[in-house]
C-alpha cells in the first residue's frame, strides 16, 4: 500500500455491499430487464461486480464524460467525450457511476438520458459524497456515504492512477496539491 493513501473501504465490504445493491435491484426490477450504463473510465469496475450480482437479465452501454479535466475539482462543465451506442428508449436505465460528488455531471446526464425515451432511468453509485453537492441529485442505490476527501482505488483515479487499487482509500493532499 502507498504511504499516500489512507484506506477508506476495504475489498471485502465493498464486494458485500454490491451483493446487496445487486439484490436490491433483482428485487425492485423482479420480472424485468435492466440496462446498465457504465460512465467511463471511474465506473468500470464496479459496474463489471454489479452486473454479476443482478439475477435479472441485463445489457449495459458506456458513457463518457469529461467535468474535472486534470484537477480534483469538477469544472462544472460536462462534455461527453463517447455517447452511447444504441437507444434507450423503452429500457429500464439504470446509470452506474463511481461517485457522485458536486452532482452536475449526472444532473445533466439525467435531462441528457431522460430525453431519450427510457421506461425508467434510476441512479446507481459506489460512492456519495453529499457534502460537496452543488445541485440536487439522489440516486437510488447507494453504496456507501463517504465524507468530503479526495478518494481513489476501485475504479476512481487521480491522474489516471490508482484505479486498479481493490479498496478506496483516501489520497494524501500533499499528492495533488
Amino acid at each position: 500500500m502507498s504511504a499516500h493513501l489512507t484506506p477508506l473501504l476495504e475489498n471485502q465490504a465493498i464486494q458485500k455491499r454490491i451483493a446487496e445493491l445487486g439484490e436490491q435491484i433483482t428485487r425492485d426490477y423482479a420480472g424485468r430487464s435492466v440496462h446498465l450504463i457504465g460512465i467511463l473510465k471511474g465506473a468500470c469496475i464496479f459496474l463489471s461486480d454489479l452486473s454479476r450480482s443482478i439475477l435479472l437479465s441485463v445489457s449495459f452501454d458506456f458513457m463518457a464524460v469529461s467535468s474535472y479535466g486534470r484537477g480534483t475539482k469538477s469544472t462544472g462543465e460536462v462534455r461527453i467525450t463517447k455517447d452511447l451506442d444504441t437507444s434507450i428508449e423503452g429500457l429500464d436505465v439504470i446509470v452506474v457511476e463511481d461517485i457522485v460528488d458536486t452532482g452536475l455531471t449526472l444532473n445533466y446526464l439525467r435531462h441528457l438520458l431522460e430525453s431519450r425515451g427510457p421506461r425508467s432511468l434510476k441512479i446507481c453509485t459506489l460512492l456519495d459524497k453529499p457534502a460537496a453537492r452543488k445541485v440536487r441529485v439522489q440516486p437510488k442505490y447507494v453504496g456507501f456515504k463517504i465524507p468530503g476527501e479526495f478518494v481513489v482505488g476501485y475504479g476512481l483515479d487521480y491522474e489516471e492512477r490508482y484505479r486498479q487499487l481493490p479498496f478506496v482509500g483516501v489520497l494524501r493532499r500533499s499528492v495533488y496539491a
